[in-house]
């Protein structure tokens, strides 16, 4: 059997190219246009049901409170260069804002719930959003964290407090423009579509522009309207708004929840509703298949189980395979600021710890720490290049440019090789970041607090892999002389001065004579774990 995706590699080059893109749509047409007139064609089809609100929407309900957010938004002046705020759960109306932002061509700033008031005032310190749409769970947060921001509306989704909010109903029964109809992007298709979240490596957040492309569809043409979507990612994350962008492209049927994760609720949701298209976290997959209920689940109605964002075992790919009915467990690689995957695996069985093949439209190449191009088998540097318009960072050029070089080609930071066949393997992830629960976060987040404790000298900040929670944090200290500084007096001191539980020292702490180094007398953050490992082995 032929491995697919279809790829091809140009030798002298050293590149390796995904096939061309079809092209479903007239390529004029942005994704909020696309999305208004699908919706349009299938009215009576269940668009949307809530298993923690308890609400089903037909397409035309969903449609109909699509137009009535656009049209409060226009009212209220709102204009294609104007950016909204998101900070919510996935509730019923959520949807309702994202395509009324599409119609509107208007770019929604998207950040989690579990963010602290620094980081929310950081990130929309950046893009200063007008209306800024949060559950009600969050206002309080939010509002402090934008008081400094003039004229900023927030409506709430639910939980509404008493003043202050504008709830979503009210802007839900706000009239619909007469003759309604989506914009047309003053920029064309590569005017942003929406903005998520990333953090520099000093810790800095950074807004990533998703481009308006018809390249975050890739791989999702043969979604129909029989599929029922699930995907537990808030708008925040790219598999977030992939799922909110071709359930509507697409007439599926999505199922939506705004709890916690919960392994056991997951695995009814798939029975219950059949689900047949899944989007997970590896951390999710592995809660799952730890489970008493694993064995007795039935997960014969999915047909394609996507997994990213992070490492899942062979193991535990294994183990949901084995309840699967057909081969339809792919793990996809890709990153937020391509907007789109890059890769897929469709042969775990031939390349089990790939990360797959190139996806149509992208092409990548290996480079050296020269920038010289490899061939395959030979390690170095993952670059990929998608061709279409970035906007980069928002606010921040000189960042932009470091990621995406005057070629196009993006860095990524993933040191990794190709084989002979066209599959992509990772062997080392990003520099230094870390990923818990699928909260990106830097080591610099928690060292500057550590670093707050008088009675600390040094702080080394890193990750320990918990096949559930991802890199937990874990710190290694340099006490001062004569303190009397303990392991657990750091960890209590960081779970006092921040509530993000992200940012909490899950993977514990020791404390050290002194920090491993390297040569040049930095700090060796991969030494001093490698010895932290050691010591609690030991213990």
């Amino acid at each position: 059997m032929p491995y697919v995706p279809a790829n091809s590699y140009d030798g002298d080059l050293k590149i390796w190219s995904g096939s061309e893109i079809k092209e479903y749509f007239a390529p004029n047409l942005s994704i909020g246009e696309i999305i208004f007139h699908e919706m349009r064609r299938h009215p009576k089809l269940i668009a949307q049901i809530s298993t923690t609100e308890e609400t089903i929407l037909t397409r035309e309900e969903l449609h109909s409170n699509a137009m009535h957010v656009a049209s409060y938004m226009r009212s209220r002046g709102l204009l294609q260069s104007d950016i909204v705020g998101i900070i919510a759960r996935n509730t019923t109306h959520i949807p309702a804002v994202a395509y009324g932002c599409f119609f509107n061509g208007i770019a929604f700033h998207s950040l989690n719930i579990a963010y602290d008031r620094g980081t929310i005032e950081k990130l929309f310190s950046i893009t200063r959003p007008r209306i800024i749409f949060c559950d009600g769970d969050e206002y309080e947060k939010v509002r402090e964290a934008t008081q400094h921001l003039e004229n900023v509306e927030i409506a709430t989704m639910r939980n509404h407090p008493e003043g202050g909010s504008t709830p979503i109903q009210q802007i839900l029964s706000s009239p619909i423009e007469d003759n309604f109809l989506p914009v047309r992007l003053e920029q064309g298709v590569d005017q942003t579509l929406a903005i998520l979240c990333s953090s520099g490596t000093t810790g800095t957040p950074k807004a990533v522009t998703i481009t308006n492309s018809r390249q975050i569809l890739a791989e999702c043409y043969s979604l129909t309207t029989s599929d029922i979507q699930y995907t537990h990612s808030t708008l925040d994350w790219i598999t977030g708004l992939l799922t909110t962008i071709t359930s509507g492209v697409f007439s599926t049927t999505r199922i939506i929840a705004d709890n916690v994760f919960h392994p056991v609720y997951m695995m009814r949701l798939i029975e219950e509703y059949k689900i047949t298209w899944l989007m997970q976290a590896p951390s999710h997959m592995a809660m799952m298949a730890n489970s008493e209920e694993f064995e007795s689940a039935d997960f014969s109605s999915i047909r394609f189980y996507l997994f990213g964002g992070g490492r899942a075992s062979v193991e535990t790919q294994h183990l949901i395979r084995s309840r699967l009915s057909s081969d339809c467990l792919h793990f996809a690689y890709g990153f937020t600021e391509l907007g789109a995957m890059a890769t897929m695996n469709h042969h775990f069985d031939e390349k089990p710890n790939s990360v797959g093949r190139l996806v149509g439209g992208i092409k990548a190449k290996i480079i050296c720490e020269e920038g010289e191009s490899q061939g395959p088998d030979e390690v170095g540097e993952v670059c990929i290049r998608n061709g279409q318009h970035w906007a980069g960072y928002y606010g921040n050029p000189e960042e932009s440019h470091k990621i995406r070089d005057s070629q196009m080609w993006f860095h990524t930071g993933d040191i990794g090789y190709m084989d002979d066949d066209g599959f992509l393997y990772i062997v080392e992830r990003k520099k230094d970041m870390l990923k818990y629960q699928n909260i990106m976060y830097y080591p610099n987040d928690v060292e500057k607090i550590i670093s707050e404790m008088p009675d600390v000298a040094e702080v080394c900040v890193f990750g320990v892999w918990d096949q559930i929670n991802g890199d937990e944090a874990a710190a290694a200290v340099v006490k001062r002389q004569g303190s009397d500084l303990k392991a657990q007096d750091i960890v209590d001191y960081v779970r006092d001065h921040t509530d993000a539980k992200y940012k909490q020292l899950n993977g514990g702490a020791i404390i050290m004579e002194e920090l491993k180094r390297s040569p040049n007398g930095k700090t060796n953050r991969m030494a001093t774990k490698a010895y932290f490992l050691e010591v609690k082995d030991r213990n």
